[in-house]
């Protein structure tokens, strides 16, 4: 049986994780839930031990400080590879990722390499946004497909799934964002290696429960990246 890894990164997600983590796991038994949290000081680390003690498909990975989504999740890549699952998921733990959607990734993964989960496939389908992020994130998508040439509909979008040689043919060291332009930087390089990329649509769910981690220095980082990914295609130096 094919084993598959669900990584989510954590900073101060104690409330969600506790409901998060049984909602995935009840999806598949192919599936298993690696955490990967930053130190949170609300105690997220220690509610995922107290769950791991009863559940041996619940796995952790504890930093020393916050460190970043994209450092967090190619923390996540190595562990993978190295404890040889077949596929691999990105997702939230903050309940704006539908778990049940999760078989849906599986068996769309059969026929392709990398699969996003998309927000703008099929009209917009985002829930309880204010228009002025909703609008950022439609034009970002819009604004990387330009420049970057990625054809996709939801490049920035944080549910999706890589088969493991994906994963394995990317140079993790030489991945360099580490906001939500990580997400365009590892489809575009994926793309860029030729593996087959497939959009199934999705309905994105702002949190219940915390604080979202988006931030002035997050879009800027993302406007600069595509850039610097067109030059490096240009030049034939995505790695």
């Amino acid at each position: 049986m094919k084993r598959a890894l669900v990584i989510i990164p954590t900073y101060n997600e104690l409330e969600n994780v506790r409901t998060i983590i049984p909602e995935i796991l009840r999806q598949d038994e192919r599936l298993e839930v690696l955490v990967v949290d930053d130190n949170s000081p609300d105690g997220t680390a220690g509610e995922v031990q107290r769950m791991m003690a009863d559940n041996t498909r619940i796995h952790l990975l504890e930093r020393e400080r916050k460190m970043g989504l994209g450092t967090a999740y190619v923390a996540g890549f190595r562990y993978a590879i190295t404890n040889n699952y077949d596929y691999v998921f990105e997702m939230d733990a903050d309940h704006s990722h539908d778990p049940t959607t999760l078989p849906r990734f599986l068996e769309t993964i059969q026929e392709y390499d990398l699969v996003l989960g998309s927000r703008y496939i099929q009209g917009v389908n985002v829930i309880n946004w204010p228009m002025k992020r909703l609008l950022l994130s439609y034009f970002a998508n819009q604004y990387t497909r330009i420049v970057t040439g990625l054809p996709v509909r939801d490049a920035t979008g944080g549910f999706k799934c890589f088969r493991i040689e994906v994963l394995k043919a990317i140079n993790l060291d030489n991945v360099r964002s580490n906001g939500y332009s990580f997400q365009i930087e590892m489809s575009f390089k994926a793309w860029k290696k030729g593996f087959r990329i497939h959009e199934i649509p999705i309905i994105f769910m702002d949190r219940r429960v915390g604080i979202s981690k988006m931030s002035k220095k997050i879009v800027r980082e993302a406007v600069t990246m595509v850039w610097r990914l067109r030059f490096q295609s240009i030049f034939g130096r995505v790695r």
